[in-house]
């Protein structure tokens, strides 16, 4: 047990909101198991407390210029229909929003000067990194602080096929250069999205932490769906269907495997859980017409949780690519559900680095025929088993674990 205490600033400890505020706080309930005493100063606009942890909501800054010109913008744009982010944001990197809440934040951080800490943590999600532009631009932390990064950035420099160059991508750019030089040190979900931020970032080289998101079992009640039945084989993909993220390929290798194997258009199901709305229109027809597909926009954190637990298996679906860097924030879910992962995504993956690359439940995303024999062979195997398609990973159960986590901070902070 640590008696070193942690100040972090999280922009969300509200695991309804994304995935990385989920992970945000798998991050923060571990450190506080691992023994440290922490300080959370949190942006997520609402009162919300951790058990046995210091929570304090950053209150926004209503008396600054930025906060008046970010309302004067709102103003404009639903008023008259004029864009002016489009405008603005090329020349400032950044919207007035984005300013205003970074002022807000440092706010907060001088009034926690007195707190001392060993280490100062900070915590975003999407591609947002405010509390990360705060500290940078607080210096009396700077030799303190471990910037957690959950995926590249800028959008610029994501690997094929997310390819957008954001308006203002250049003062992104020099923001993370500034992080890169300015941090003590910087922490990764991911082995392989260290090497490719580093290649663009060389001044990461040396301060790099492999911190991948947390195991952590909830303490939640253990409410199932009337939709779901336990009696069936059912595959499940709970999370956001992105435009770079088809679902197309595996339903029809689903389709494929119900005219196969007939009997299972009785006993088995795909779900596909969680924001669609780029594919919402297609998605539908699907439904109508495989009735054994089912599509639910959103279900709660508890209940998806749940859900992994007591399906046959749990699916991981990353982008058709040559190269995914991302820890998806769901794989220590499914470690923890012990069901078996159906991973499809690229085979430079950290997904399947930590699964291992003879892993037997992989296929590239597109390959039908490669899902549809793996589906069959689960299916196989769960006509056998039963529910029990277990996973048994001890060893992913011990890299995702608070032990890990510790070890991995000591060795920086001593």
């Amino acid at each position: 047990m640590s008696s070193k205490k942690i100040l972090i600033i999280a922009e969300s400890i509200n695991v309804e909101d994304s995935s990385g505020s989920k992970a945000n706080v798998a991050l923060i309930l571990n450190l506080h198991k691992a023994g440290y005493k922490l300080l959370v100063l949190h942006y997520t606009r609402k009162s919300i407390q951790l058990p046995n942890i210091e929570c304090v909501e950053i209150q926004e800054k209503k008396t600054s210029v930025n906060y008046f010109l970010s309302r004067l913008q709102r103003k404009i744009q639903h008023g008259f229909g004029v864009n002016l982010a489009q405008y603005l944001e090329p020349k400032f990197g950044f919207s007035f929003t984005f300013f205003n809440d970074v002022e807000s934040i440092k706010n907060a951080l001088e009034n926690h000067k007195t707190y001392d800490p060993d280490l100062v943590l900070t915590l975003s999600k999407g591609a947002s990194f405010r509390p990360h532009y705060a500290v940078l631009n607080s210096p009396y932390f700077l030799h303190k602080w471990l910037a957690y990064i959950h995926d590249p950035y800028p959008f610029h420099y994501y690997p094929e096929p997310y390819k957008w160059s954001e308006p203002g991508y250049q003062k992104k750019i020099d923001f993370f250069e500034q992080l890169s030089d300015k941090c003590k040190w910087v922490a990764y979900p991911s082995l392989l999205l260290s090497d490719w931020m580093r290649s663009k970032f060389p001044k990461f080289e040396g301060k790099e932490v492999i911190i991948p998101h947390q195991l952590i079992e909830y303490e939640f009640s253990k409410s199932l769906p009337e939709f779901f039945s336990a009696e069936k084989f059912t595959l499940l993909h709970a999370g956001n269907l992105m435009k770079q993220r088809p679902p197309f390929f595996l339903i029809d290798a689903f389709k494929k495997f119900l005219e196969k194997v007939p009997a299972a258009k009785e006993d088995a199901e795909l779900l596909l859980i969680g924001n669609a709305t780029y594919h919402k229109e297609k998605l539908q027809n699907i439904v109508n017409d495989i009735p054994q597909v089912m599509v639910k926009d959103y279900l709660n954190f508890e209940c998806v949780l749940n859900l992994q637990k007591h399906v046959s298996v749990n699916i991981i679906l990353e982008s058709i690519a040559d190269f995914s860097p991302f820890l998806p924030g769901k794989f220590p879910h499914c470690i923890a559900a012990e069901r078996r992962i159906l991973l499809l995504g690229p085979k430079k993956s950290e997904s399947l680095r930590l699964l291992g690359e003879d892993y037997n439940y992989w296929s590239e995303a597109d390959n039908e025929e490669k899902i549809l024999e793996v589906l069959v062979e689960l299916y196989e195997q769960w006509k056998v088993q039963g529910s029990g398609l277990r996973m048994n990973r001890e060893d992913l159960k011990n890299y995702l674990s608070v032990d890990n986590l510790g070890s991995e901070l000591e060795k920086i902070l001593n």
